[in-house]
C-alpha cells in the first residue's frame, strides 16, 4: 500500500524530534559551569594551552572518583583529538601548538564519572600583532616602586607548572621593549620563581616587558609569551627596622618602676605603614590602664623627610612595680606591615647590688696592665725610646746649635797603657768610628786620632771634653790598676824609642831622662787617668756631662775592687755598655753552626755584620744614651749663653 506523502513528511517530522529529544536529554545531564571568566590570549604562530577548572576538590573528588574528559569544538560539536603538530589533549589541557586565526572560539569540556557529568567551556581569543610592536596585543598590568629594588612576576606560570608536570623542560626570557634583557645587566637579575628583579627602580622602568618561554611539546618546539605594562609609582613601604630594645638583657631593682620603648622605623611614603606592639612568647599585651601593673603606651607617629623617608612609630611599654615574675622572661616587641615582620626583645634580670667585684676586677686589670707595661718598659726599653725618637724627632731639641763641637768624647787605652791590645785599638780606632760616625751620623773626638800634634794634654782633654755632648770611656779589666809600673828610659832601647814616639802626638813625657838607665812610676796611662778625673768631677759634682761606660772585657769582682770609687758608683747607679757580651753572643751563634764550611763563612759574616749592625744590641745601648737627633729649635738665649 502506498503511503499518503503527508503522512510520510509527519513520520519523518516525529522521528527527528525524538533523536534531538534525546540529545537535548543528554546534554541537559551535565552540570553546567557555563564559560571561564578569564580567557586565554594569542597570537598566530605561537602556542596556547586552554585548561579546564573541573579538576578540582571543590566539584568532586578526583582523588578517588574515576573520571573521563572529552574536548568539543562549539562550531561543529565535534571531538577534537590529536592532530599531529596541530593539536594535542592531554586530560584537562587542550594545547594548540601552532595557532590561526581560525582557532579562535570556544571549547567545551565534558567531564562524566561513574554517576555525574560536568561541562564547562573555555575561549581561545587570537588577536594579530600590531605593526612594529614586539609585545602583546594583549597586556597584564604589574606596579614597580621607585627607588627600591623590586620584580616583575611572569605571567606565565601556569604554563610553568604544567610543563613541569610534564617533565618538559622550559626557562623564560625578558624583553624591554624590543631588547632583549640579559641576567645581570643594567640593573635586571633574573631571579627564581620566573621573577625579573629590577634594582634601584626610577622612571625610566616605567616600560613594556615580554616573558617568553621557550619548549617542546608533541615533537614541536613553540613558545607562548605575554607582556607587562609597568607602572613606576612613588609610594611605597619597605621591611620595618626595629631600633629599641636591642636583643639583650636590661638590669634593674625589683620593686622599681620600669619602662622600655619599642622603637620601630618603617621606610616608606605610606601613610599606614603597619602595625607595632609588645607580647610575651605569643600573648600580645593589650592593657593601655596606667593603673595595670603592666600597660603600654602608643607614642605620637614622627615622620622622617631626611635622606630615607619613613615614620617612627614608638609604643612605651611600662612596668608599675617591677615584680619577681617579670624577670628572666622575654618581652617581644614586633612589628609587621605588607613587606614583613619583625621583632626584637629584651630580658630583665636582677641588678646586682655588689659593687665591689666589678670595681675589683677593674682595679685588678689596671694593676696587671700596670705590671706587664712596666715589666716590656724595662725589657724593651732600649727599642722603645729608639722607636720613639725616630718616629718623633720634633719632639726634641736641636743639638746642632748648642755650641758643642762633638756628640762624644772617646776617652781610650793610650798605647804601652796597660790592657791596651790590639783588638782594643781596632775597636778604638775603626770599629766604633765606622758604626756611630758613618752609619749613624755622630760626631766623635777620639784622642788617638784627632788630637793636635804638640798641644798639651791638660788643655788638650779639658777643651775637648768642654767641646762634647758625652763621654765615652773605654776600659778593660786592667784599665785602672792601681799597680804602678817601670819603665826604662834608656835612649837606645829601640822598643822604648818606638813607644814614645807613638805617644809624641798627643802627650808628652812624665819627666826628662838621662843617658842612661833610670826608673819611675806612672799611672797605668796618663791621659786616661785625667779624662777620668775631669769627667767624674763633671759628672758626678757639676752634673754637665753624662758618662757612658763601655766595657770591654769581663770584669770579675775583685778587679771590680781596684776601680775608682767614682767609676764603680757610676758603674752601679747607670751600667754598662758592655762590648764583651756583644762577643759572646756572637760566639754561641758560631758554635750552633753544625757544618765546617759554614762555620768559616758564618764567622766571617758575623764578624762584619753583627759587630757592624747599628741595630745589634750593644750599638742600641750605645746609641740609647748618645745626644739625640732632634728638630725642635734651640732658643737664641739659650745659644747664646751656651757659646760663652
Amino acid at each position: 500500500m502506498r503511503q499518503n506523502p503527508t503522512l510520510r513528511a509527519l513520520l519523518f517530522f516525529f522521528g527527528l524530534y525524538g533523536i534531538c529529544s534525546g540529545l537535548l536529554q543528554d546534554a541537559d545531564n551535565c552540570t553546567n559551569y557555563r564559560l571561564q571568566f578569564e580567557n586565554v590570549f594569542s597570537v598566530p604562530g605561537e602556542m596556547a594551552m586552554l585548561n579546564s577548572t573541573l579538576v578540582s576538590p571543590d566539584i568532586f573528588d578526583f582523588n578517588t572518583i574515576p573520571y573521563n574528559i572529552t574536548w568539543l569544538d562549539s562550531k561543529t560539536g565535534e571531538e577534537i583529538r590529536n592532530q599531529t603538530g596541530r593539536v594535542l589533549v592531554r586530560g584537562e589541557s587542550l594545547w594548540f601548538l601552532n595557532v590561526t586565526l581560525d582557532d579562535s572560539g570556544e571549547y567545551v569540556t565534558i567531564l562524566r564519572t561513574p554517576s555525574r557529568c560536568y561541562r564547562q567551556a573555555t575561549k581561545l581569543v587570537v588577536h594579530l600583532r600590531f605593526p612594529g610592536e614586539c609585545g602583546r596585543p594583549y597586556k597584564s598590568h604589574q606596579t614597580l616602586t621607585k627607588g627600591i629594588t623590586d620584580n616583575l612576576s611572569c605571567p606565565l606560570k601556569p604554563y610553568i607548572s604544567k610543563l613541569d608536570s610534564y617533565n618538559v623542560r622550559s626557562s623564560p626570557t625578558w624583553h624591554r621593549g624590543c631588547a632583549p634583557i640579559t641576567d645581570g645587566k643594567d640593573n635586571y637579575i633574573y631571579r627564581p620563581r620566573s621573577m625579573l628583579q629590577i634594582k634601584k627602580v626610577d622612571a625610566r622602568n616605567n616600560h613594556s616587558y615580554t616573558c617568553t618561554l621557550n619548549f617542546t611539546l608533541g615533537g614541536v618546539t613553540g613558545s607562548v609569551s605575554e607582556t607587562i605594562d609597568a607602572l613606576v609609582i612613588e609610594k611605597h613601604s619597605m621591611v620595618p627596622q626595629v631600633r629599641e630594645p636591642t636583643n639583650g638583657t636590661i638590669s634593674a631593682q625589683i620593686g622599681s618602676n620600669f619602662s622600655q620603648l619599642c622603637s620601630v622605623f618603617f621606610p616608606g611614603t605610606e601613610l599606614h605603614p603597619g602595625v607595632v606592639f609588645w607580647s610575651i612568647k605569643f600573648d600580645m599585651i593589650k592593657s593601655i590602664n596606667p593603673a595595670d601593673p603592666v600597660f603600654t603606651t602608643k607614642q605620637p607617629k614622627r615622620y622622617d623627610d631626611g635622606l630615607t623617608k619613613g615614620v617612627w612609630s614608638e609604643v612605651l611599654l611600662t612596668f608599675s612595680q617591677l615584680r619577681k615574675e617579670d624577670f628572666n622572661i622575654r618581652f617581644n616587641c614586633q612589628a609587621q606591615n605588607d613587606r614583613g615582620h619583625l621583632q626584637a626583645y629584651f630580658t630583665l634580670v636582677p641588678a646586682d647590688p655588689n659593687i665591689l667585684i666589678p670595681i675589683g676586677s677593674l682595679f685588678g686589670c689596671v694593676m696587671v696592665f700596670f705590671i706587664i707595661s712596666v715589666i716590656i718598659y724595662y725589657m724593651f726599653k732600649v727599642d722603645i725610646v729608639l722607636c720613639f725618637r725616630r718616629v718623633f724627632p720634633a719632639l726634641y731639641t736641636n743639638k746642632d746649635m748648642d755650641g758643642r763641637l762633638y756628640d762624644a768624647y772617646v776617652a781610650c787605652l793610650q798605647p804601652c797603657a796597660i790592657g791596651f791590645s790590639e783588638e782594643v785599638e781596632t775597636f778604638t780606632l775603626q770599629t766604633l768610628p765606622q758604626v756611630l760616625e758613618k752609619a749613624c751620623g755622630y760626631k766623635l773626638f777620639i784622642a788617638g786620632r784627632d788630637c793636635v800634634p804638640g798641644e798639651a794634654i791638660v788643655d788638650s782633654v779639658e777643651e775637648n771634653i768642654q767641646a762634647s755632648r758625652r763621654l765615652l770611656l773605654l776600659y778593660t779589666a786592667s784599665t785602672f790598676s792601681s799597680k804602678r809600673h817601670t819603665r826604662s828610659t834608656n835612649s837606645n832601647d829601640n822598643n822604648l824609642s818606638k813607644n814614645n814616639n807613638s805617644e809624641d802626638n798627643c802627650e808628652s813625657k812624665m819627666g826628662e831622662g838621662g843617658s842612661g838607665e833610670r826608673s819611675e812610676e806612672v799611672y797605668p796611662d796618663s791621659r786616661q787617668h785625667l779624662e777620668v778625673l775631669l769627667a767624674m768631677h763633671k759628672t758626678l759634682l757639676e752634673g754637665s756631662l753624662k758618662v757612658v761606660l763601655v766595657e770591654l772585657e769581663e770584669i770579675t769582682s775583685a778587679q771590680l775592687a781596684l776601680f775608682p770609687e767614682s767609676v764603680r758608683h757610676l758603674r752601679k747607679k747607670q751600667g754598662a755598655v758592655c762590648w764583651w757580651k756583644e762577643q759572646r753572643r756572637r760566639q754561641r751563634r758560631r758554635t750552633c753552626m753544625t757544618r765546617r764550611e759554614d762555620e768559616e763563612k758564618d764567622e766571617r759574616d758575623a764578624q762584619l755584620s753583627l759587630s757592624l749592625s747599628p741595630s745589634s744590641r750593644f750599638w742600641k745601648e750605645i746609641r740609647y744614651y748618645m745626644p739625640v737627633r732632634g728638630k725642635r729649635a734651640v732658643y737664641p738665649e739659650r745659644t747664646a749663653l751656651l757659646n760663652l
